[in-house]
């Protein structure tokens, strides 16, 4: 049976962990506010799209140092912020033929797990879904839900085939790509603006915030798109257009960063705008409007700070 190692059993580990379990893999979880709860009574899972289910993790764990047993997958699904080793955290479970899955937002954050576990396959995955947690334990699957899933730094390999199919059979799309990493900027294209803008106008859902500053919106796409072709990712030419498209056709909808920002938790800007603008001024883009919105949300982390 294949063994999966969940670290970050939030919304988005515990929705995917508990398809893997579904399609017929041991799934473990590591989960630190929820602990008691799911320990007690499982994860429930209610999804507008795939009905609602109990998930019973095979070992509930506080520290990832606790697994029993070696997994064939890590998958890592925490916040990539500044205060969180990534490398430290998964560590004590990685063994040798563990396959590391990160499925987590931002771009230029794959660099620290090569160096760190050059033996290791490392896979990369980005989530296009909306999903929260709803309370301790209970997580509300929204909408969407599709993975994609690409080896670093590029190509396929016989376990990612693997896992795609086991994600495949729980009734979720997933699909093997050959240059993840171009995927990372193109999901970018739509995190850089709607992410903090949700959070600088005072918690706008996204299609206020579209309707109201579409030009806005679009000239911190074109950046994006921008930054990407400079680093040798070039992006679909109609990429801005399709985004924009899909954003007004999608539910008027809370982004993380500002489910984040509510809560009091660590928000992902540094993931999501820093890494970007790092790599526009390592390549001599010019990135005004992403500029603007990094500064305001750096200002708008330091108010959270003092209070």
């Amino acid at each position: 049976m294949i063994k999966v190692l969940v670290i970050g059993a939030g919304a988005v580990g515990a929705f995917y962990g508990s398809l893997l379990a579904q399609a017929g893999a041991e799934v473990s979880v590591v989960c630190r506010s929820d602990y008691d709860q799911v320990k007690q009574h499982d994860f429930i899972i209610n999804s507008q799209a795939l009905g609602r289910w109990n998930f019973t993790p095979a070992q509930v764990l506080k520290n990832v140092a606790d697994f029993k047993g070696t997994p064939d997958y890590i998958l890592l699904c925490t916040k990539v912020i500044p205060t969180l080793d990534r490398v430290a955290l998964i560590r004590p479970a990685v063994g040798r033929n563990t396959a590391i899955v990160f499925i987590q937002n931002g771009v230029e954050i794959e660099q620290e797990m090569l160096n760190a576990f050059p033996h290791n396959e490392l896979i990369s995955g980005l989530a296009f879904i909306c999903c929260n947690r709803t309370g301790p334990g209970e997580i509300l699957h929204l909408a969407y839900g599709r993975l994609a899933l690409g080896n670093l730094p590029n190509g396929i390999s016989r376990k990612t085939v693997q896992l795609c199919e086991l994600f495949n059979q729980s009734g979720i799309d997933c699909g093997a790509v050959d240059n993840i990493v171009t995927g990372r900027w193109q999901k970018c294209v739509w995190n850089a603006p709607f992410n903090p803008l949700s959070v600088l106008s005072g918690g706008l859902l996204t299609l206020d915030i579209l309707q109201t500053q579409e030009f806005f919106v679009r000239s911190i796409m074109q950046e994006i798109c921008d930054i990407a072709a400079a680093s040798g990712h070039p992006l679909p030419d109609d990429i801005v257009n399709i985004n924009i498209e899909n954003t007004y056709a999608m539910p008027p909808y809370k982004t993380s960063m500002l489910l984040d920002y509510e809560s009091g938790q660590p928000m992902e800007t540094e993931a999501i705008l820093g890494n970007a603008l790092r790599a526009a001024q390592r390549l001599g883009v010019a990135a005004p409007h992403l500029e603007s919105v990094y500064a305001l949300m750096k200002l708008r982390e330091l108010k959270l700070v003092q209070h």
